[in-house]
């Protein structure tokens, strides 16, 4: 009777179980790593704004729901300065005296030169004093999550019609948290291929390794394919970090809805990154080198505000706006991937 009965559970659960995975397969991704699969399979159109047009309209929704935005840009940067602190005005004189010495030699420089390199050091030391703790650098990990997860609740109601405050997108947007840094770590081990490439090349250079030509062009090899390999494993996960913010999406299930929704569309994404990058970089030169000029002239010119933090706290400020800008910039974009697929 007992045996009996396990079997009959047995083949309930097994027969749920084939229902459920044949369900999953119900839509089937264009292509699969390591099987083979014919381009016009696996070949998408796309029809998405184009680089220059996503990236103003970016700004635009930021800019057109200001008070909601900027009220989350105020909270991202006292969670930041109460939980982490500003970068020392100590450490940032530093930067900006070892920036100074590198033109020392130099003639004809301007503070217009000193600023730009002194900028570049700052942004290439992550604007951040290098001695965190590592509690520290966990919770500048937990507010870049919560800015991630709240943006995207706020745009995704803005989108549907609703009002949303940001109250609603403080308290109700972090649900999904958990699934969130299962994927950041699912992103850590895609990772590995290129902090196998920083670690060979430390090495490398060490025992000049590179010094040989073939060694050197068997490197380069080496690095391009671990690379590339990181390249196309973080594609996916990058847009299941938006997509597991849906309200019940597990990680798994966002990492598969991401894999479909990319297939045959990576190169683009990847264009989209190296844009964002470029729009990045034109923003913090034309908020941060004028206020770089500035700091330099109002402390050259009154004794009494040689120890104030001011470009440590509009570095902080637009840091801050980074990521909100980064979030949205991502999220529209995989919003118009699902708009033309369910269009067509």
């Amino acid at each position: 009777m007992a045996n009996s009965t396990f079997k009959q559970g047995f083949y309930i659960k097994f027969t749920s179980t084939k229902e459920y995975i044949w369900s999953k397969k119900a839509t089937p991704r264009p292509h699969r790593s390591f099987r083979r699969s014919y381009r016009e399979d696996y070949a998408r159109d796309l029809e998405t704004p184009g680089l220059l047009h996503h990236a103003v309209r970016t700004f635009g929704v930021l800019f057109k729901n200001w008070k909601l935005f900027g009220g989350l840009l105020l909270v991202a940067v006292l969670l930041n300065i109460l939980l982490v602190g500003l970068l020392s005005e100590g450490a940032y004189l530093q930067i900006k005296d070892a920036a100074s010495q590198k033109l020392a030699n130099t003639t004809q420089v301007g503070d217009f030169a000193k600023s730009g390199l002194t900028l570049i050091a700052t942004i290439t030391t992550g604007g951040f004093d290098q001695n965190l703790t590592d509690s520290q650098k966990l919770l500048t990990y937990l507010i870049i999550a919560i800015v991630w997860l709240v943006v995207i609740y706020l745009l995704r109601h803005l989108a549907a019609g609703h009002q949303p405050k940001l109250r609603d997108g403080l308290f109700n947007a972090l649900a999904p948290l958990l699934s969130l840094l299962c994927i950041m770590l699912v992103i850590f081990i895609e990772l590995i291929p290129i902090m196998l490439v920083i670690i060979t090349y430390a090495a490398a250079v060490s025992t000049d390794f590179l010094a040989t030509p073939f060694y050197a062009l068997v490197y380069f090899i080496f690095a391009a394919t671990m690379i590339i390999l990181s390249a196309y494993l973080i594609a996916n996960s990058f847009v299941a970090l938006i997509a597991v913010s849906s309200p019940g999406c597990y990680p798994l299930t966002a990492l598969r809805l991401s894999a479909i929704a990319i297939t045959g569309r990576r190169l683009r994404l990847i264009v989209r990154i190296i844009y964002l990058f470029f729009v990045l970089a034109v923003l913090w030169v034309i908020t941060l080198l004028p206020i770089i000029l500035l700091d330099t002239w109002l402390k050259n010119s009154f004794e009494f505000l040689s120890n104030w933090p001011t470009v440590p706290f509009f570095l902080n400020l637009v840091s801050a706006f980074s990521m909100i800008y980064t979030t949205a910039y991502f999220y529209l974009y995989y919003r118009s991937i699902l708009e033309y697929d369910q269009q067509n």
